[in-house]
């Protein structure tokens, strides 16, 4: 999905609509856009994840980074590596220009818990910390198939404690935390949240939940409307999954799928976007919906894209749009 297939493009066009919220259950029309570069991706001849080996699809990750737009300067970056339970976890920080301590956001990428890394994701990192005024911790959790479930959730744990343990030296504001992600990063960050609700004194200020995987069922009526055609495919989760999960029982386990947590009153407020043409789009909105059951403040935005939009600042006007919502939702929430 390499940039130079898709440079007809025009982000600047994008008609800046407010048709999110599907209230009445009809489609929002794709938008041209993300039509256009569907169009060019099939004349390209890309192939599915699931037609990839993962060394293959690790380096077609790659191709996501021409497509998030200018590398902004921030203030500065810091690598450290946390102590996980059985691994050493890198992380990076990058902070905005002021004096701190800031507000942070824990980020987790996406990638299936099989591709992607902070590096490929680095210019939406950088843009992330620029918007939203805080500091953003980058967390390279380790990958399946090499380390399948928990290891990706372990790491998340880990470096989400860090940063509250360590924010004075850190110049990070312990009271003001939060987690985000997209994709598996979503499930990650939305797991993360769970956790972090029942460990005493640790109240998370948000978490920001971007195409989220929350369940590993593949029947909804998004993976099935959506099977094919959309850049992620249903045989593609298929094919995440398989690295992902350890045994048949995992996919039960709520720290692979947060649907299925038997409690999730109490959670820190959400933000989740969805894109309409996602085989994940039920996913995120299921999830919506039980947390506002259960008495959460939920906002729940749905965009006329497909999955992996939020990597394409650079080429799609409607993935700069979701980042200024979720912009606007963080400093609200960081207040």
């Amino acid at each position: 999905m390499g940039g130079n297939h898709w440079i007809g493009v025009d982000p600047l066009a994008y008609n800046l609509r407010r048709e999110y919220d599907n209230e009445m259950g009809e489609a929002l029309p794709l938008d041209p856009q993300v039509r256009l570069m569907l169009t060019q991706a099939a004349a390209a001849g890309i192939r599915p994840v699931e037609q990839l080996t993962v060394a293959q699809a690790r380096l077609a990750a790659w191709e996501f980074l021409p497509l998030q737009g200018p590398v902004e300067p921030v203030a500065r970056i810091v690598r450290h590596e946390v102590d996980g339970p059985s691994a050493r976890v890198p992380v990076r920080v990058y902070y905005p220009e002021g004096a701190g301590p800031f507000p942070c956001l824990v980020y987790f990428h996406g990638g299936g818990w099989v591709t992607l890394s902070v590096a490929a994701c680095d210019p939406t990192i950088r843009a992330l910390a620029n918007s939203t005024g805080c500091a953003v911790v980058a967390v390279a959790y380790r990958k399946a198939p090499e380390h399948r479930f928990p290891a990706a959730v372990d790491d998340a744990w880990a470096a989400t404690s860090w940063v509250r343990l360590h924010a004075d030296e850190l110049r990070l504001d312990p009271e003001r935390i939060a987690v985000v992600g997209e994709s598996a990063g979503g499930n990650l960050a939305a797991v993360t949240a769970l956790r972090a609700r029942d460990e005493p004194g640790f109240a998370l200020r948000c978490q920001v939940l971007v195409c989220p995987v929350t369940d590993t069922g593949t029947e909804t009526r998004s993976y099935r409307d959506h099977a094919e055609g959309y850049l992620l495919q249903r045989e593609s989760m298929r094919w995440f999954f398989g690295h992902y999960l350890g045994n048949s029982t995992d996919a039960d386990d709520h720290r692979v799928s947060p649907l299925r947590a038997a409690d999730v009153a109490n959670l820190p407020p959400a933000f989740i976007a969805t894109a309409e043409y996602d085989p994940l789009r039920d996913d995120g909105r299921r999830y919506a919906e039980r947390l506002r059951a259960a008495g959460v403040p939920t906002e729940h935005r749905d965009y006329p894209a497909v999955h992996g939009f939020g990597l394409m600042r650079g080429v799609l006007g409607v993935s700069d749009l979701l980042y200024r919502d979720i912009a606007a939702e963080v400093r609200q929430r960081m207040a």
